[in-house]
């Protein structure tokens, strides 16, 4: 990929820190990241890294350190549910240096919930009510059970139909930023036809990104190249610079074959 990001102000980022042993297994798969990172971007958030971390408290607490420092806001996913290896509220409250309890505002909610459901609140339920003093609940309407933010850490559930209702009631508490815009051009040659020029542009049009994505269909290999920016203005004429190259490489491709 090519391309770069100075000259842009007011850019809010984020991370997203995805916890739990069955994610690095391969028993379950990953959901939340790329729902995740469209959701944000549609915000005018830029999702700038994701890690996956197992659920030790020693490793959630590293992570979550060096991304909060780093970005706007960190959205963590997994290891808040009931059972002994939902540690992540715990991790969190250590690594701001804040004690751990109950809260008694998701206590209450779980209790009302449960009563509606028939359901009885027992040890492992009152486990999801635990979390740093002083946070702030992040609530659901799928499961009830909620998440939680303190300072710029939001946290929020693995499952991911739970985890888009946490988004929809964080979102607009979120600072945002001017929103990226896309445009797409499909190739029609190989990646490595247009490797150069494309790195021509983008060095003379630093406000736009400027990636190629290889893929294969029925004439072979192709590429997307992909424009984003800020600038309106900026992206459209960089569209019509890499129309013009696509067109350039094109009919040197088709002179070659006419040799």
């Amino acid at each position: 990929m090519t391309g770069a990001t100075e000259g842009i102000s007011e850019i809010i980022t984020a991370a997203l820190l995805v916890i739990g042993d069955e994610i690095l297994s391969g028993r379950t798969k990953d959901k939340n990241i790329g729902y995740t990172a469209e959701y944000l971007t549609a915000l005018g958030i830029d999702l700038k890294e994701v890690r996956v971390v197992p659920d030790e408290q020693p490793e959630i607490v590293a992570a979550l350190n060096a991304l909060r420092a780093r970005y706007t806001y960190v959205f963590t996913t997994g290891g808040i549910g009931p059972t002994h290896d939902d540690i992540t509220a715990e991790a969190v409250a250590k690594a701001f240096g804040v004690p751990f309890d109950y809260n008694p505002q998701a206590v209450e909610i779980l209790r009302t919930r449960l009563a509606q459901t028939g359901g009885v609140m027992n040890e492992a339920r009152m486990r999801m009510t635990r979390m740093p003093v002083g946070a702030e609940l992040v609530l659901n309407k799928i499961s009830a059970a909620p998440g939680f933010r303190i300072e710029n850490v939001i946290v929020m559930a693995g499952i991911p139909q739970v985890m888009q209702a946490m988004l929809d009631y964080v979102a607009p508490q979120l600072k945002t930023g001017a929103k990226m815009l896309s445009e797409t051009v499909q190739a029609n040659c190989r990646e490595g036809d247009i490797g150069t020029e494309l790195g021509e542009i983008a060095k003379a049009n630093p406000q736009v990104i400027i990636g190629s994505y290889p893929f294969i269909d029925e004439r072979g290999a192709n590429a997307h190249v992909v424009m984003r920016s800020r600038d309106r203005e900026k992206l459209a004429d960089v569209k019509v610079a890499v129309q013009a190259m696509l067109d350039r490489v094109h009919a040197g491709l088709l002179a070659r074959q006419k040799a």
